[in-house]
């Protein structure tokens, strides 16, 4: 009997706590209104984030007793908030209150040294934020004048200039905020409708605007510390390719005629005289014969008046794993010559698959590639309560064991892009968002953001992928926005930002919706602990150390007795030794 009355006296004192906690996060809302603060500005004075303000205001009883005493101070609470508890039968009573207030638990977080970084190797620590401009932009589907698809969004909606969106629509600034250090625009350039059926690589999209309007993104983009990737369209070009459209006109009398693998025997749809390879069964997309050197100079050529007319900071390889391994190694000793002349690493990462990756991975190929490996496994994990298929993913590719495949390498990380649905639509969960992009961000390799996504915009797969690249007139910013932002400051700023980066990866525990890992490097460890279930939990594992200090909030942690995760959360925990 004696246990069950304790347990019942347990229950009733965690729910007068709760329903405490759930009035006092109100009344700090009302108080933070009426002193005319902003959630931001409040998170910049306590030095936590906005997602954790938010999780104050609403009474989540997963934020420590410590960040709501930080969060009463500011406004002179603090004993109103303690005669709100009884000292013997609340969490607050048993931590001392009645013998004064602890101290601040959350710290300002300054922004740490990071020696290690250099212009070698700013892609290893970077965070990716991709943009597929024609359709942010809100332009027609396809460039025929036709206007199926179009949008009337942002400011250079209807004045020809829809590019220029991407500087005067809050856009940089919105990056910028968000961690970002790089943006990858998906095709820029002519093309007859998507963007990967190219018409001209030299002239910016009439949909979008002009080759000066590039310039003008490019360099605004730069001066805000956010280096500029171009999306290399190279397997394929569009039948209104000019070199094509010669040869349809001239046949085996054009001089770009062995720049397509052509079946002059053959005929197809379009009555051209002659049949051609294209790419994915798609007639629409022209098949490149990377056989022939002119064609590959010319490429070599595109390439180098990027660089110099833009300044981009390296390229995207679309659909690499298709690409000639000649013709790709051709594209690597471009990249090492722009790398040189720069004195900045000019980056190549390939589009893959599936398969083993060192195969476009080396150092006669890219420098990273896709991990569509790790993509499945982060969304399934979490859908079929299974972190073991993640868990396998990351040992296996970044562990480590000698065995391993690609330790020491850095691959891009993403839960979604526009080739795929939006995560927000592919989880099962969405409140599991929370603990995915705390996963994406602590685990191996370069984590890439798609516009849209980091405030949970939806979209599903249908033809023409017209809804997975939707326009947007301007950027949004909610929890998620600011929960994504305390992650990438880990990795960018903190004191275990080298670790988080560039890191080996080790398993300490797996269960059906935990995962927690350890990163190593330059004389620091990270522990990365996930919780994907709506209950907290209390993991039991050997850290190696007694206390740590959570990256993410700033707030001090014991290992001892077990370490408690709230539902849906991860924490990044830079360890004491």
């Amino acid at each position: 009997m004696s246990d069950k009355t304790d347990a019942k006296a347990d229950a009733m004192a965690t729910d007068k706590t709760n329903e405490a906690m759930r009035k006092i996060g109100g009344s700090l809302r009302s108080w933070r209104a009426m002193a005319g603060m902003t959630s931001d500005e409040l998170a910049g004075e306590l030095g936590v984030s906005r997602d954790t303000v938010s999780r104050v205001e609403r009474g989540d009883t997963g934020v420590g007793v410590g960040t709501v005493l930080d969060f009463a101070g500011a406004f002179g609470l603090l004993d109103k908030v303690s005669a709100a508890f009884d000292p013997q039968e609340s969490e607050l009573g048993r931590i001392g209150l009645a013998r004064g207030v602890p101290q601040r638990v959350y710290k300002p977080r300054e922004a740490q040294p990071q020696d290690w970084r250099n212009d070698m190797n700013w892609y290893e620590g970077a965070t990716v934020y991709q943009i597929y401009p024609l359709g942010l932009c809100g332009a027609p589907w396809r460039n025929d004048g036709s206007a199926e698809g179009e949008a009337a969004v942002g400011t250079h909606a209807t004045d020809g200039h829809r590019l220029l969106n991407l500087i005067d629509d809050g856009w940089i600034e919105h990056i910028k905020r968000l961690g970002a250090t790089c943006v990858m625009l998906n095709p820029v350039f002519e093309s007859d409708a998507h963007g990967y059926d190219t018409r001209d690589y030299t002239r910016v999209d009439s949909r979008l605007g002009t080759n000066e309007d590039l310039r003008r993104v490019v360099d605004a983009y730069r001066e805000a510390g956010i280096r500029v990737l171009f999306d290399g369209v190279f397997n394929h070009v569009g039948r209104g390719f000019w070199a094509f459209q010669d040869v349809v006109a001239k046949k085996q009398g054009s001089q770009y005629a062995g720049w397509f693998a052509i079946n002059w025997g053959g005929n197809d749809e379009y009555n051209d005289g002659f049949s051609y390879e294209n790419w994915g069964g798609d007639s629409h997309l022209v098949k490149l014969n990377h056989g022939n050197f002119e064609l590959n100079e010319y490429l070599a050529n595109v390439v180098r008046g990027w660089e110099s007319d833009y300044g981009i900071d390296g390229l995207r390889l679309d659909v690499a794993f298709c690409l000639d391994l000649g013709f790709l190694g051709y594209l690597r000793q471009i990249a090492n010559e722009l790398t040189n002349k720069r004195g900045q690493k000019f980056p190549l990462i390939g589009e893959t698959m599936f398969g083993d990756y060192n195969k476009w991975l080396n150092d006669n190929a890219c420098d990273s590639v896709y991990n569509y490996e790790a993509y499945k496994g982060l969304w399934s994990s979490m859908n079929s309560a299974n972190m073991h298929e993640i868990a396998y993913a990351l040992e296996r590719q970044s562990g480590d064991k000698p065995w391993d495949l690609y330790t020491g390498k850095h691959l891009l990380t993403f839960v979604d892009n526009h080739d795929v649905p939006r995560i927000a639509t592919q989880l099962t969960d969405k409140r599991q968002l929370r603990p995915l992009y705390g996963l994406l961000f602590g685990m191996n390799g370069v984590p890439c953001i798609y516009y849209g996504s980091e405030w949970g915009a939806e979209g599903e797969q249908k033809y023409g992928d017209h809804e997975l690249r939707p326009a947007i007139a301007a950027p949004q910013w909610n929890e998620l926005t600011d929960w994504i932002a305390a992650l990438t400051a880990a990795r960018l700023t903190s004191e275990g930002a080298e670790a988080l980066c560039m890191g080996d990866y080790h398993e300490l525990v797996c269960q059906p919706q935990q995962l927690v890992f350890q990163r190593a490097a330059g004389g620091k460890r990270v522990i990365v602990a996930i919780n994907a279930a709506d209950t907290p939990v209390t993991l039991h594992f050997d850290a190696g150390c007694g206390r740590a200090v959570d990256l993410i909030t700033g707030e001090d942690h014991d290992f001892g007795g077990g370490s408690e995760l709230a539902a849906y959360d991860a924490r990044y925990w830079l360890c004491e030794r």
